[in-house]
């Protein structure tokens, strides 16, 4: 349908569309020249299609299952901002939604009350800054849909300020006993939980996610060998915090896709964890050389 060299207001809306996801970034055109097919094949690879950098008909059809239609000045690089429809002063349950789900993705830090004060304000307008949106620190309908694509709906326990509940350690005896001496990452695909086990004893545990049938995360004794703070995947484009390396490319490492959105979805063959701050700090402790085990 659409290949490197096409140009024309298809390639426009694909652009557009691809923009929608973060896979792609700078300004709408209508040619399709590197920077599109590199967008292409980065989603098709995270979709698991064939990653060609060209859009055939299964491409388009994924993509737009997935997007809205373009407004005309997305499609033109016009920012202009809508009417308000949140502003400072509004207080509600929708002002509630708009806070946890800023709080979300790290642009909001304060209690969720209802009240868009000033903190709400600034937050809005950091997230609009972010994401190239007319800057106003007040929501239009344009802040509202991408905030809404970049999060899920919010929980009960996160309108209500409570602290979600953490995983709590494993007795040793569940655990494989390979991961009983010395210095382990102990992953159990049969629970979806790791373990940091030192000696014997469980320091941490942590929610994980697999790859998929078509990307299996590998069973076996591995051991950490490298790891990356901020690493970016160069096969998919994709970040890739506190990577832990263990088998080729396949690692233990933070995944906001699986904080959005748990267990609808798989990594490539990554292990996957949830919990950013805690996979932050395991991040320090575990060393190059210490075993990864994982078993079903």
């Amino acid at each position: 349908m659409l290949s490197p060299g096409d140009t024309g207001d298809q390639v426009r809306e694909l652009q557009a569309r691809l923009s929608q996801l973060d896979w792609f970034s700078g300004k709408i055109t209508d040619t399709y020249a590197e920077a599109t097919e590199v967008a292409v094949a980065g989603f098709q690879a995270k979709r698991d299609l064939d990653d060609t950098g060209v859009v055939d008909e299964l491409t388009w059809e994924t993509l737009v299952s997935m997007t809205r239609e373009p407004t005309d000045d997305e499609l033109h690089n016009r920012l202009t901002p809508g009417p308000a429809l949140y502003q400072e002063g509004a207080e509600g349950e929708e002002v509630k939604e708009l806070q946890a789900r800023l709080a979300q993705i790290g642009w909001f830090s304060g209690k969720v009350t209802g009240y868009y004060g000033s903190e709400t304000a600034a937050a809005v307008r950091g997230f609009q800054e972010k994401r190239e949106i007319p800057v106003t620190g007040e929501v239009d309908q344009r802040t509202l849909d991408r905030l809404a694509e970049m999060t899920r709906e919010p929980t009960k326990a996160e309108l209500a300020n409570e602290k979600p509940k953490q995983d709590k350690p494993k007795a040793s005896g569940d655990l494989d006993p390979r991961c009983l001496t010395g210095r382990a990452l102990c992953i159990s695909k049969q629970t979806s939980q790791m373990a940091w086990v030192v000696d014997g004893d469980v320091q941490s545990t942590y929610a994980v996610r697999f790859g998929s049938e078509l990307t299996p995360t590998r069973e076996g004794a591995f051991s950490v060998g490298w790891k990356s703070r901020d690493h970016v995947s160069t096969i998919y484009h994709t970040p890739m915090p506190f990577a832990m390396f263990f088998s080729g490319g396949q690692a233990v490492h933070y995944s906001a896709d699986f904080a959005a959105n748990g267990y609808n979805g798989a990594s490539h063959g990554c292990v996957n964890v949830r919990d950013r701050a805690g996979i932050e700090a395991l991040f320090d402790q575990v060393s190059v050389g210490d075993k990864v085990i994982v078993y079903a």
